[in-house]
């Protein structure tokens, strides 16, 4: 489906299901949330539209016969992809094993999942929060987006941006608050003493 605004086409990033209220797909959904910190089921459904698309065309290219030019082509381009983006090892470099691929394993590459799981956050909803507010860059760029997907050369470069707090930036507006009305606090303190010893 595509639909074109301003003289631009765009394609939808998502699929609804086609049955709305299955008790299993829903509780399944509903774990996958919560393990993962997502905001909402159309997280899920954007990755489970791109491993549809990817286990399409897996499935036309395993096809055709091995000595085929696309297939050979195409699928070792999906395949560099996959290992790329740490779906895939090394030694599971073969079309079958991209039929196998599931929606957790695309969920384990979310930069939420990676922050997480380096340590960085407390939680996967900390996660989250640490991305949308600056305080998260990949190599030089600071990524606010918690879907963005890492590289596995990249998860190496996830860290603290340098005026992040946590990394000796500038405190945050609650700490200076908190500050502000700590010296405040103590400069009044000291002018009260000064008036009792008058």
């Amino acid at each position: 489906y595509q639909r074109r605004v301003h003289g631009r086409t765009f394609s939808k990033t998502f699929k609804t299901p086609t049955k709305a209220f299955e008790k299993e797909r829903l509780d399944r959904e509903m774990k996958l949330c919560g393990e993962y910190g997502l905001r909402c089921k159309r997280e899920i459904w954007r990755v489970q539209l791109v491993l549809a698309k990817m286990r399409s065309t897996a499935r036309q290219l395993l096809t055709l016969p091995e000595s085929d030019m696309k297939r050979q082509i195409d699928g070792a381009a999906l395949l560099r992809r996959a290992q790329r983006y740490g779906l895939l090892d090394e030694s599971k470099m073969k079309l079958d094993y991209a039929l196998s691929l599931t929606t957790p394993d695309f969920m384990e590459r979310r930069l939420q999942t990676v922050v997480f799981k380096l340590g960085l956050a407390k939680s996967i909803h900390h996660a989250r929060v640490l991305i949308r507010q600056r305080h998260i860059r990949v190599g030089r760029s600071i990524v606010t987006v918690p879907s963005f997907m890492v590289r596995k050369d990249s998860e190496k470069h996830v860290e603290f941006a340098p005026q992040s707090p946590f990394r000796g930036g500038r405190p945050g507006r609650v700490k200076r608050k908190k500050e502000a009305a700590q010296a405040k606090k103590a400069a009044g303190g000291g002018d009260d003493e000064d008036e009792d010893e008058d």
